[in-house]
């Protein structure tokens, strides 16, 4: 008799114990979940700051042409992409990067210890029509909103869009000609574009 009432007693203690952890889960998940949140509202705050410092500094002369790529933000590093109509040197990038690290410092608004990058876009994707016009007479590579592939020598941008310029070998009999082509392209059917670099002299 005492071993059936001690099997009952066990049985119903570990019945509640059980239901405890599931209690102690559920709050543990939303606290989770109410910490990414918070995170979340903070580095929105901290990126409107930084665009709005940016914007400011580009209201003087030798900015007057900078314009802002893309802002991203992951634990304590601050990764800046910014362009130029001219030309974003280093220079540049280096003097916005001192700027905003005095603005950041001053303000607190990363902590002591964070990682602040400002650079130009380098060969990310184009994102704005501004930028293809600095970039006309170079190698672009298009990919279309139907998926298909344009890459040549981008000769002219317009309101519309771009103007892709590539050489087509055509089979007359035994014999192969070389032909230029031009594709024109709408910015609103680019899906990615991308300026192909080329270092050699």
């Amino acid at each position: 008799m005492h071993s059936i009432i001690k099997t009952v007693i066990f049985a119903q203690l570990r019945e509640k114990e059980t239901q405890r952890k599931r209690e102690q889960k559920f709050p543990l998940f939303i606290f989770v979940e109410s910490l990414k949140f918070c995170f979340q509202k903070i580095e929105l705050v901290i990126e409107k700051n930084i665009e709005q410092l940016l914007l400011t500094k580009f209201e003087e002369e030798e900015y007057s042409d900078c314009y802002i790529i893309e802002i991203l933000q992951n634990n304590m590093k601050l990764q800046i992409f910014l362009d130029s109509d001219s030309d974003m040197n280093f220079t540049k990038c280096r003097k916005i990067s001192r700027y905003l690290e005095e603005q950041i410092d001053e303000h607190q608004w990363m902590g002591e210890k964070y990682t602040l990058e400002v650079s130009s876009p380098g060969d990310r994707p184009l994102k704005f029509p501004r930028q293809y016009k600095k970039n006309i007479g170079r190698t672009i590579e298009v990919l279309t909103n139907e998926d298909e592939k344009v890459n040549g020598e981008m000769i002219e941008v317009n309101e519309e869009g771009i103007v892709v310029e590539y050489k087509v070998r055509i089979k007359e009999g035994k014999k192969k000609r070389t032909e230029m082509m031009q594709t024109p392209v709408a910015f609103d059917n680019i899906k990615k574009a991308k300026i192909k670099f080329s270092f050699s002299k």
